[in-house]
């Protein structure tokens, strides 16, 4: 029987008691904490040590849009540090419909330790939590996926050893991944660049932001370009949620922007191709490339789970 990992009292985490909305929260060296912590709390898992850090602490998860990856490395990753996660349907709690957002994080706050929210409108999350008492993690809005970013660094920190300096090309859509991608790098030394079609760029105000916290992204229409070196090749869904009745016009516009083997080719001879899910082959990435041998589009996605362990453990301890 493998002896379980006790938590011994320690100093607070740097972390503890803030939230993560949209990783420009956090300095350099909070976000390497956060990569080290996750990559510690990996190495666990995989040696099945148990860690339960947070027994008795509860998590209410708040989904306004639908999710797979989301709720399940959330609810696993909660379980596994020993705490239990509330799962938070739509019709159960509408923020801002059934009542004010920030009423919704002061009640949950009064139950709950720390509170996940996936949805739409990213300033009804900022209401939210400039109301909760509680850290607040954002899972996902139309503007920012901070989870997946991190998971992103995860995944490419062991693929190559190091973020510094490291070359990421982003070829499609400027969404909320690519939004969160480019504050991730700007923190962590990552040399990005976008290609995306002409009127879907990222937003420039959150350009700056990333501009504020490291460097800029560099923009580019081109998307040959981009992977042109490129160590990282990534690459979302042409259609988010929310945008279906586009999707057949977005797919004649981004068709130049589809990766393929003739655009990995371009990349350097090492380079890993990244996706954060669901992925739709034949449109935005071919089935040669995503099950392909530089596909780490699993790896990533297991990632998330670590990542977010890291955030719970940090934020709640």
């Amino acid at each position: 029987m493998i002896p379980e990992l006790e938590s011994t009292p320690s100093p607070p985490s740097p972390l503890s008691g803030r939230d993560c909305l949209t990783l420009a929260e956090f300095t350099r060296e909070e976000t390497r904490l956060i990569l080290d912590e996750a990559t510690r709390l990996k190495g666990l898992q995989r040696s099945r040590i148990p860690f339960r850090p947070l027994r008795g602490r509860t998590l209410a998860m708040v989904f306004q849009k639908p999710s797979n990856r989301t709720r399940v490395s959330f609810e696993v990753g909660m379980y596994q540090l020993g705490g239990h996660a509330l799962h938070l349907l739509p019709q159960e709690i509408q923020i801002g419909k059934r009542e004010t957002p920030s009423d919704t994080g002061r009640v949950l706050a009064r139950y709950i330790d720390a509170i996940m929210v996936r949805t739409f409108d990213h300033e009804e999350l900022e209401e939210l939590a400039g109301a909760a008492e509680v850290p607040v993690i954002n899972g996902l809005t139309d503007q920012h996926h901070p989870c997946q970013a991190l998971a992103d660094l995860l995944t490419a920190r062991e693929g190559f050893g190091t973020l510094e300096g490291l070359e990421v090309s982003y070829i499609g859509d400027g969404n909320n991944v690519a939004h969160s991608l480019a504050i991730a790098c700007a923190l962590t030394g990552v040399r990005l660049t976008i290609a995306h079609p002409e009127g879907h760029g990222p937003d420039l105000g959150i350009m700056e932001l990333a501009d504020a916290s490291g460097a800029a992204p560099t923009l580019t229409e081109d998307p040959r370009e981009a992977a042109s070196g490129a160590r990282v090749v990534y690459t979302d869904v042409w259609a988010s949620m929310g945008q279906e009745s586009e999707a057949e016009e977005r797919k004649k516009k981004f068709a130049p922007y589809q990766v393929n083997d003739e655009l990995m080719a371009l990349a350097a001879d090492d380079a890993i191709f990244l996706h954060c899910l669901p992925a739709h082959r034949g449109e935005e990435v071919t089935a040669d490339v995503i099950d392909g041998p530089a596909s780490r589009v699993f790896d990533q996605a297991e990632n998330r789970l670590h990542a977010q362990k890291a955030l719970l453990y940090l934020l709640l301890s």
